[in-house]
Formats: C-alpha cells, sequence, structure tokens
C-alpha cells in the first residue's frame, strides 16, 4: 500500500526523476511553454511554481537554492529578474496545464504546462447613480 507516499515515480530511478525535473523546469521557464506527458506536467507544476517563489522571495539564499536546481544561469536570471515582478499579486498558481490529445506513437497523454500570462489591471469606471 501506497499510503502517505507523495509524488509520482514515473518509472524511472530517483536520480534520473530528479535530472528530468530539473530540465523541464529549465525548459520551462526558458521557453515559457513545455508539451509533455500528463503526468510529468502535473509533477513538474510543484517544482515550477516553487522556483517562482523563490524568485519572489529575492534574497541571496533564495537565488542559491534556485540556482542548485535550474541548470541555466540565464534563466535563474529571468527569473528572479522578469518572472517573479509578474506574479508579485498572485499567491500561487503560476502554471496552467492544458490536455491536448494523445500521442501518435504510443498514446500517451499529452498536456502542454505554461506560465500563466500577466494579468492585464482593469480600470473600473463607478457610474454615478441619480437620486
Amino acid at each position: 500500500m501506497r499510503h502517505r507516499k507523495a509524488g509520482r515515480k514515473l518509472g524511472r530511478t530517483s536520480s534520473h526523476r530528479k535530472a528530468m525535473m530539473r530540465n523541464l523546469v529549465t525548459s520551462l521557464l526558458e521557453h515559457e511553454k513545455v508539451t509533455t506527458t500528463d503526468a510529468k506536467a502535473k509533477e513538474l507544476r510543484g517544482v515550477a511554481d516553487k522556483m517562482i517563489t523563490l524568485g519572489k522571495r529575492g534574497t541571496l539564499h533564495a537565488r542559491r537554492q534556485a540556482l542548485s536546481f535550474i541548470r541555466d544561469n540565464s534563466v535563474t536570471k529571468k527569473v528572479f529578474e522578469e518572472l517573479s515582478p509578474r506574479y508579485t499579486e498572485r499567491a500561487g498558481g503560476y502554471t496552467r496545464v492544458v490536455k491536448i490529445g494523445n500521442r501518435a506513437g504510443d498514446n500517451a497523454p499529452l498536456s502542454i504546462i505554461e506560465l500563466i500570462p500577466e494579468e492585464k489591471k482593469k480600470s473600473i469606471k463607478k457610474k454615478k447613480v441619480a437620486n
């Protein structure tokens, strides 16, 4: 029984799984959109959200933690300078998973995981009510 065992194994060893997640999160943060299988996309959500949260924290320790996981220094710089200011008002949930069907070769369910675009601030004009 797998009670209290969080996370998916994805049919890989733990070292392979960690390396794959590091590659996926680096690609997602670099390109802001990645096509992968449903299970990988669902696992990637939490890792990507954690990296953006580290960027929002903005401390030296947070930067070093992000550098220890993200494979490219320029992507880490992008997280801290471009992506984290985009989500200052948002309290989490920076990614979206959209199911796109099945892969032609092995019929594996595919998804697109993407960063949610910046919200446009709407100016609300109040109407004056005549009494």
